[in-house]
């Protein structure tokens, strides 16, 4: 297994586009699960009514490179039952992890 690690810094991700950015820059690299930060994510991307976390997640899989969403979102999980629940059933799946640390998704992996 082959791991890229975004930086906690950067330039908001939320839109396919943003997605086919991310497969490009690893393209041709053997990494297979990409870590990102959940800072890097725009704040509607955790409202699934809008769509934006479906297409940016698909779209990586679709490239077999499977995300890692790394950081704190117990707020977010708080205010939205389909997060929370999307949120558990993708780590029990394991094709899309979150985590609140390093360690948590060390132990996922």
């Amino acid at each position: 297994m082959s791991i890229a690690e975004l930086p906690p810094t950067g330039p908001l991700l939320s839109s396919e586009a943003d997605a086919v950015d991310l497969i490009g820059s690893f393209y041709g690299q053997d990494v297979d699960t990409v870590v990102i930060p959940v800072a890097r994510m725009a704040p509607e991307f955790w409202q699934l009514r809008s769509t934006l976390a479906g297409l940016f997640i698909q779209k990586l899989l679709n490239y077999r490179l499977r995300p890692a969403f790394v950081g704190d979102l117990s707020a977010e999980i708080a205010g939205s039952v389909a997060l929370r629940d999307y949120v558990r059933e993708s780590n029990r799946r394991r094709d899309v992890l979150f985590a609140a640390s390093r360690a948590e998704l060390e132990t996922l992996l």
